[in-house]
């Protein structure tokens, strides 16, 4: 059987590269693409109630991008944004897609107060008045995320910044 790969080219393909490079991080005051805020549970998921799989699996990630740069619609190690780690790590760590945004990922799943966090969960932060940011709970008060300072790494939500500017968090169920 012989696999045949279309390139996509034109004035498509220029639309949406200049699409994936807005969509990020910004929540507020840009284009609107319909997105669904839908989470889909791929076959070989790894269940989210299952703690120490999952921080094992966050961890194994991390390895594999500490350090990779931020860059607002990246999706790749050359440079990633928050929403686009937690996209790619939700659907290749522990097998559930979520949506691509953070505006759409905060719609997603369910809330959950900050006293009962859960490794796993999506935290959100207010960084500004145009741009929420995401990181990936690991437990002990730490989150997973890619900063637009340091690229991907891990903080602590008692660090002052993060502190004052949590917003919210949610858990995607399995």
């Amino acid at each position: 059987m012989k696999t045949r790969i279309t390139l996509v080219t034109g004035p498509f393909f220029l639309l949406l590269m200049v699409l994936l490079t807005i969509s990020g991080c910004s929540t507020r005051n840009s284009v609107r693409i319909a997105e669904t805020s839908s989470v889909v549970r791929i076959v070989s998921a790894v269940r989210l109630s299952d703690s120490s799989t999952i921080k094992d699996a966050l961890l194994k990630q991390y390895a594999e991008w500490h350090g990779t740069p931020y860059r607002m619609g990246g999706l790749d190690k050359r440079g990633i944004d928050c929403s686009g780690f937690a996209y790619i790590t939700f659907r290749s760590k522990l097998g559930y897609s979520i949506p691509r945004t953070t505006k759409s990922q905060a719609q997603s799943g369910r809330y959950v107060p900050l006293k009962d966090l859960r490794i796993g969960d999506l935290v959100f932060f207010k960084t500004s008045i145009r741009y929420n940011h995401v990181g990936i709970y690991l437990g002990d008060r730490q989150f997973l995320h890619a900063s637009s300072s340091k690229g991907v790494m891990i903080s602590g939500l008692n660090e002052t910044y993060w502190k004052k500017h949590y917003w919210t968090a949610r858990r995607i169920s399995d």
